[in-house]
């Protein structure tokens, strides 16, 4: 290398003084952080209360769901079907839509229905020959408000 090299070397850079950085850790950043951050860093808080709550919430979701999985075909699947909707409102998957529409309740195969259809929406519905073939007995079916919501999904799919 030449000395006429025009590019700055390592040791041509102004370093800080240890006094200098002792200075600015005690006296904090001077960057500004703007009139906006305390609003800011609340809503990072609750985003991530709200995630840290959504972890468990799955958890207790998945132990329900489990609970319906058991109940299927026993008199306390309403109960349980119940329970899993109050806690983690309707079902979106299959296996859990189709344990609401075995129920036998209006409300909880409305339920279901409304699971269905909010997880068509969203593209998550995986449609199978038995989903469809109890939709079809629900459309059938001598509830009105259950026929009507039946028919209307099965006409979506």
């Amino acid at each position: 290398m030449t000395g006429d090299d025009d590019r700055p070397s390592f040791l041509d850079r102004e370093k800080k003084s240890f006094a200098e950085l002792d200075r600015e850790r005690r006296e904090g950043s001077r960057e500004s952080r703007g009139r906006g951050a305390p609003q800011r860093a609340k809503q990072a808080t609750d985003q991530i209360l709200q995630n840290a709550d959504a972890l468990f919430s799955k958890n207790a979701s998945a132990e329900l769901a489990d609970a319906v999985f058991e109940a299927r075909g026993t008199p306390g699947l309403a109960d349980a079907c119940r329970a899993y909707q109050a806690a983690a409102g309707p079902p979106t998957r299959v296996r859990l839509i189709g344990c609401f529409l075995d129920a036998g309740e209006s409300e909880i195969e409305l339920a279901g229905l409304e699971g269905a259809r909010a997880a068509r929406a969203a593209g998550s519905l995986e449609v199978t020959p038995g989903l469809r073939s109890r939709l079809r007995m629900l459309a059938e079916g001598p509830d009105d408000a259950v026929a009507d919501a039946a028919e209307e999904l099965l006409e979506d799919l």
